[in-house]
C-alpha cells in the first residue's frame, strides 16, 4: 500500500539577511530569494510509489488540512520556534511527525520530545531503509545518517517546487570545511574532511535548473574554493557549460574564504566561468579576535587588499562580520563600521557572536560559566546572543551592534559604500554580460524577478534621503551600466535588511546620527 509524506521547510522565526520576506509585505506574490535545496532533494530519495508533496512555507502557506500519513520537517536554528509550532499543531491533528535538518542534528536532545521521528545528519545513506520502515509502518524513534559520497545524492523533485517564485536556484558541490573556525558548526554537522560532487553530477544538476527558468544560480558550498585543484576543475566545466548555452547565460554566487584572493588563476576562472558575487566570512578586523577563534585564513594579509582583488575581476562580496569576540572592547564597532566603509563592501552582515550548539566555543563558554540558559538554541543574529561577553556588559554589546548597524545602513553611508564599489569594481568578465555586450537587447525577466525590481521602485517610498540615495546610485550606474546588476542585488538586499530591522524593533534612526556608539 502507497504511503503520503508532505515535506515541510518552515519560515524562519524572524526575517533573514538572505530573506525576501518585504516581497510579500508589499502585497506582492511571497518570494524566496535563493530556492530552498533540502525538500525537492529528499523529495528524490522517496521511492515512486509514495505521494509526495512539498511545502517551503516562504513561498506556499502550510496546509493543516492535508491528507498524508508523514509530516517532515527541516530547518536550521533559526527556523525552531516556527518548526516546533508547526510539528505541535500537526501532532495534535493526529499526524506522524518527522524532524530532521541541520538543528535537529546539532542539537537532538532539544528536537527529540517535539517530534515523533528524528532524522540526525545526512540521509543519502539511509534513505531507502528509513522509507521501508515508514511504508511497513515499523518505523524507529530516531535515524542517525552517514557522511555519505555525494554522487549518491540525487537530482532534487524541482518539478514539485515552485520555481516562478524564487529568484536564485541551489545546487550543492560540496560539503563540509577543512579550517577550525571556533564558532563554526558547519564542520560539526557536515565534517572537516570535504567531500565533492562529481562534475558531472554538477552539470546535470544545473541543466535541470536551467529547464525550469532560472539563470542565477547558488553554489551552496559551505566552502566552495577551499579545495583548489577541484575548485578549478569544477570551474573550468561550468565556464565550458555556460558558454554552450544557446540563450541566456547564468551567473552564479556562493560561499568561500578570503584566502582565494592568495591565487590570481582561482579568481580569474571564477570571473570568467560567471561568478558575480561572494559571500565571505571576513568576521572582524581584530587580528586578536581572528586569533582567539581560529580564524587563521583571515591573517596575515590585508583584508582590505584581498577584498580588492575579486572586485578587480567584477566579483561583488557581501561579508559577514562578528561582535562581541572575548578581545572586542568598546573600539571594536567603530573599527568594523571604518574597515567596512574602507573596503567598500555594500552589503554587510551583522550579527553578535554566538555559540551554537556541539561547537567548541559552545563548549569553552560553557565550562566558563559564560553561557545564557537554554542558549543553545539561539540564532546569530544582531540582537541575540547566547554568550556573556567578556571585556562589555550584555547591554553594552546590544547597544553596540544596534548603533553599529543603524549607521552602515543609513542611508548616506549606504550610498557611500555602494558609490565606492562602483568605482573600484573592474570589467565583468561572466559569460552572461559578454554575451549581452556583444548581443544587446532586452533581457527576458520572469516573474519573481519584475518583482525583485519592484522592490527597488519601492525603496524612494522609504523616505527623502533613501530617495536621493537611489537617485545618486541610479546616476552612478548610468555612466558605468555594466554595474547595473551589482547595484540592484545591493539595493534589493538593502530593502530586506530594512524591513528586517525594522521587524526586529532594531531600526533607530537617531542612532545612525551618532559618531560614537558610548
Amino acid at each position: 500500500m502507497s504511503k503520503s509524506i508532505y515535506l515541510v521547510n518552515t519560515r524562519a522565526d524572524f526575517p533573514t539577511y538572505f530573506g525576501a520576506e518585504m516581497i510579500g509585505a508589499m502585497g506582492l506574490t511571497p518570494s524566496s530569494t535563493i530556492a530552498d535545496l533540502a525538500i525537492p532533494t529528499v523529495a528524490a530519495m522517496a521511492p515512486r510509489d509514495f505521494d509526495i508533496r512539498l511545502c517551503d512555507e516562504n513561498l506556499t502557506a502550510i496546509d493543516y488540512d492535508i491528507s498524508t500519513d508523514f509530516v517532515a520537517i527541516t530547518g536550521k536554528v533559526s527556523q525552531w520556534g516556527r518548526m516546533r509550532e508547526v510539528a505541535r499543531t500537526f501532532r495534535e491533528r493526529g499526524k506522524t511527525v518527522i524532524i530532521g535538518g541541520p538543528f535537529a542534528s546539532l542539537c537532538p536532545e532539544a528536537v527529540a520530545d517535539h517530534c515523533d521521528i528524528l532524522v540526525r545528519g545526512e540521509i543519502e545513506e539511509i534513505a531507502e531503509g528509513f522509507f521501508a520502515d515508514l511504508k511497513g509502518g515499523c518505523w524507529k524513534d530516531e535515524y542517525e545518517g552517514t557522511r555519505p559520497s555525494l554522487d549518491l545524492s540525487p537530482l532534487a523533485r524541482w518539478d514539485l517546487y515552485p520555481n516562478d517564485q524564487v529568484l536564485l536556484g541551489s545546487v550543492q558541490t560540496s560539503r563540509g570545511c577543512p579550517f577550525q573556525c571556533e564558532f563554526c558548526d558547519v564542520i560539526e554537522y557536515l565534517g572537516r574532511l570535504q567531500r565533492h560532487k562529481s562534475v558531472a553530477n554538477v552539470i546535470r544538476e544545473l541543466d535541470d535548473l536551467y529547464q525550469y527558468g532560472y539563470r542565477s544560480v547558488f553554489l551552496c558550498d559551505d566552502n566552495f574554493t577551499v579545495a583548489r585543484s577541484r575548485a578549478k576543475e569544477l570551474l573550468g566545466a561550468l565556464k565550458e557549460w555556460n558558454l554552450k548555452l544557446h540563450h541566456e547565460k547564468v551567473t552564479f554566487s556562493t560561499q568561500l574564504s578570503i584566502d582565494a584572493a592568495r591565487d590570481d588563476e582561482l579568481l580569474d576562472m571564477c570571473s570568467e566561468a560567471g561568478l558575480i558575487q561572494a559571500f565571505i566570512g571576513i568576521e572582524t578586523p581584530n587580528m586578536d579576535s581572528l586569533r582567539e577563534s581560529k580564524k587563521r585564513q583571515n591573517m596575515g594579509v590585508n583584508l582590505v587588499d584581498q577584498i580588492q582583488k575579486f572586485y578587480d575581476r567584477g566579483i561583488m562580496i557581501v561579508a559577514g562580520m562578528i561582535v562581541g569576540f572575548d578581545n572586542d572592547g568598546y573600539d571594536i564597532f567603530e573599527r568594523q563600521y571604518e574597515f567596512a566603509m574602507q573596503a567598500a563592501i555594500p552589503i554587510v552582515t551583522l550579527g553578535s557572536l554566538v555559540a551554537p550548539a556541539a561547537t567548541p566555543l559552545h563548549d569553552r563558554l560553557k565550562a566558563s560559566g559564560r553561557l545564557l540558559a537554554d542558549g543553545s538554541e539561539v540564532a546569530a543574529m544582531p540582537w541575540s546572543t547566547n554568550i556573556i561577553p567578556q571585556l562589555m556588559s550584555q547591554d553594552e554589546l546590544l547597544h553596540g551592534v544596534r548603533w553599529l548597524a543603524n549607521k552602515l545602513y543609513s542611508p548616506a553611508a549606504f550610498e557611500e559604500r555602494l558609490l565606492r564599489f562602483i568605482s573600484r569594481v573592474g570589467e565583468r568578465r561572466d559569460p552572461r554580460y559578454l554575451d549581452q555586450k556583444a548581443n544587446p537587447g532586452k533581457v527576458s525577466l520572469r516573474r519573481v524577478e519584475e518583482g525583485g525590481k519592484e522592490v527597488v521602485r519601492q525603496l524612494t517610498a522609504m523616505g527623502p534621503r533613501e530617495a536621493q540615495m537611489a537617485y545618486r546610485i541610479f546616476g552612478a550606474v548610468s555612466k558605468k551600466p555594466q554595474v547595473f546588476e551589482y547595484a540592484k542585488a545591493a539595493l534589493f538586499h538593502y530593502a530586506q535588511i530594512r524591513y528586517m530591522y525594522d521587524q526586529g524593533h532594531f531600526w533607530d534612526t537617531r542612532l545612525a546620527g551618532e559618531t560614537r556608539p558610548f
